[in-house]
């Protein structure tokens, strides 16, 4: 009697897709331009998740083409501890930022996950970050994707 023995090899190193949370909140302007950006950058190689402080926010990231959407502090908690790369104004960070959308769980959350976060130089009506040139939101943009760019090797 002969026994068959089928051997079954697994790849070293499988590719996964790296996921960004893109997190904004009023009318979700800032992170809609931002997802627009990424997609026209990386196609569908990203998967990129909007995160909205509010509803209206996260449905004009959608229409940028983010892959999912959720809404809320709850949704923005639990889902920065899910992704690789966290991008948003600097105000996720900031408790009470957003005027008061982002809420301190929040901001606990953004600044505690490991993923690595991009944080653009908008001012917060309070807060001035100094040194920085005050580069218009296009250009933030554009070397927010050349540094994406570096650290994903494309």
């Amino acid at each position: 009697m002969m026994l068959a023995l089928t051997l079954t090899i697994k790849p070293l190193y499988t590719y996964q897709m790296k996921r960004i949370a893109v997190i904004d909140g009023q009318g979700g302007g800032i992170g809609s331009m931002i997802i627009k950006a990424l997609r026209d950058a990386f196609g569908e190689q990203i998967e990129l998740i909007a995160l909205g402080t509010n509803s209206t926010a996260t449905s004009a990231m959608m229409k940028a083409r983010a892959n999912k959407g959720a809404t809320g502090e709850n949704a923005i908690v639990v889902n920065v501890f899910r992704v690789d790369y966290i991008i948003g104004p600097i105000s996720i960070v900031l408790a009470n930022g957003m005027l008061g959308e982002l809420t301190a769980r929040m901001a606990e959350a953004v600044a505690s996950a490991s993923a690595r976060r991009y944080l653009l130089p908008i001012n917060q009506e309070g807060v001035e970050i100094v040194g920085l040139a005050k580069d218009p939101l296009p250009h933030l943009i554009d070397k927010l994707i050349t540094k994406m760019k570096e650290d994903l090797h494309v």
